[in-house]
């Protein structure tokens, strides 16, 4: 971990202003002026969650619909993991909410050049379609004679939660910040992005995605989030804004891969990874629904606060993020 006393020390300052000036951060931590125009044809769902969540009176639960669309470079460049994390994000999204994926449609616009490229992408996107379990059931695929149109991709999940419902709107004051995550992984390439998935079994896959819902059966958890693009920093800022609370991310306390710099870490995507609002007294039955995949980090690394900041910290100091556009 990059708490470890054989790890160079952590320059708190100069990670801060790193932080708080890094793109991919910055998206996230102003992520409602996105979607502040759609707020006007929501009607009464509150945006910021990373699925609809539909009231079901047969069920007395809800349905969930998430989507995620691939930046075109991405597929591009990777077209085969492009495919997989389609459909991987997605599920990802779904039990975030305490939910159960149900199936997946896909959207795929392409030019005639494109054949291989969309060859791979469909691969990938059976491949995690099949290591998670959940199946493909239709979509919308076009494709176009203009050569110069840029592939386009995205898909989509439908799903399934109880009654208690996990959001980001229900951190509280008090709550204790908990991180789970997959550690039997690696980086995919020079990208931020931690692979936990395409190397495991479909068994741990689907076992470990289930373990969210259960989170959410048992009431352990006040609120929830899966970490994204802007990685541990950037989520937790849409999750603080979203329950419109502050939060203290101690690093002391935090997996962080070897030879991996915290500025790495602390931006970077993995595959299974999860901010949770945890009431202090619930966080040793947290650790111990979570205890039988002895890959998961489970770990309690800061606090939930009435002043809507955002602060790292170590055992010796504590410092704000202020958010800055270059």
């Amino acid at each position: 971990m990059c708490a470890d006393s054989s790890k160079p020390p952590i320059h708190l300052e100069k990670l801060v202003r790193e932080l708080a000036a890094h793109p991919s951060i910055l998206e996230k931590a102003t992520i409602a002026q996105a979607y502040e125009r759609a707020a006007s044809v929501a009607g009464e769902v509150t945006l910021g969650d990373d699925c609809a969540a539909i009231p079901d009176p047969a069920t007395a639960g809800y349905l969930l619909f998430a989507a995620e669309g691939m930046i075109s470079s991405f597929v591009e460049e990777d077209p085969w993991f492009a495919g997989y994390s389609a459909v991987m994000v997605n599920l990802s999204d779904v039990a975030a909410m305490g939910g159960t994926p149900i199936a997946i449609t896909d959207v795929l616009w392409r030019s005639e050049a494109d054949a291989a490229m969309v060859d791979a992408v469909w691969e990938g996107m059976r491949a995690a379609s099949e290591a998670y379990g959940v199946p493909i059931v239709g979509g919308h695929t076009t494709q176009t004679t203009q050569p110069s149109d840029r592939i386009q991709l995205a898909a989509a999940v439908l799903g399934r939660a109880g009654p208690n419902l996990l959001t980001s709107f229900d951190a509280q004051p008090g709550d204790q910040l908990m991180l789970v995550v997959d550690t039997a992984g690696a980086y995919r390439g020079d990208k931020p992005f931690w692979n936990a998935s395409t190397n495991s079994t479909p068994e741990k896959l689907r076992a470990n995605l289930a373990l969210l819902p259960k989170l959410a059966e048992q009431g352990l958890c006040t609120a929830a989030k899966d970490i994204s693009n802007g990685g541990i920093v950037g989520t937790l800022a849409m999750l603080a804004n979203c329950s419109q609370v502050g939060a203290v991310l101690q690093l002391d306390t935090m997996y962080c891969p070897e030879d991996t710099s915290w500025l790495k870490w602390l931006i970077s995507f993995p595959s299974y990874g999860y901010l949770l609002a945890v009431k202090p007294q619930q966080v040793e039955a947290v650790q111990a629904l979570f205890a039988n995949e002895n890959s998961l980090f489970v770990g309690d690394v800061g606090q939930f606060t009435a002043e809507r900041q955002l602060m790292l910290a170590t055992d010796q100091e504590r410092l704000p993020l202020v958010f800055t556009r270059s």
